[in-house]
């Protein structure tokens, strides 16, 4: 199985940009904690940091057309204008999962691109990162229903 993550704007600073909301675990660390967990799960993830929309939406269409088997993305910056990203996601074949470190609602603000995903995880700081992981796994690989 293989996923891909995309980190919106901004995302790169993560440790050093308002540790107060997104804590001060890095990006380096966020990745290192997220490849040992999905090598734990037997899945392969690639991880893609972007300030730009439109490079999320070519890597996206790219692993795509490679047969991706799912992607998760926090949209982070592009949040409230992603819609380029919204129809990207709106038109693959692969499930989205949408991640956020903190709870977006509480925190008044909406998604654009959340009716693209198959869910969202938020509020759990870098733990959303490992939950949705493991909801897309789950999505995935069913082993009973409930």
């Amino acid at each position: 199985m293989k996923l891909l993550l995309i980190q919106g704007a901004n995302m790169e600073y993560l440790g050093h940009r308002q540790p107060e909301l997104y804590g001060t675990t890095t990006a380096k660390e966020l990745d290192a904690a997220l490849r040992r967990h999905a090598k734990g799960l037997g899945v392969e993830l690639e991880i893609l940091y972007t300030n730009t929309e439109g490079e999320a939406v070519s890597a996206i269409y790219r692993a795509d057309r490679a047969k991706i088997d799912g992607v998760l993305f926090n949209p982070a910056g592009f949040l409230h204008a992603g819609h380029a990203l919204r129809d990207c996601l709106r038109s693959i074949s692969a499930p989205a999962i949408e991640i956020h470190m903190t709870n977006i609602e509480k925190r008044g603000f909406g998604s654009v691109t959340a009716e693209a995903a198959v869910g969202m995880i938020a509020g759990f700081g870098a733990n959303s990162y490992i939950l949705a992981l493991d909801a897309m796994v789950a999505r995935l690989r069913p082993t009973e229903s409930i």
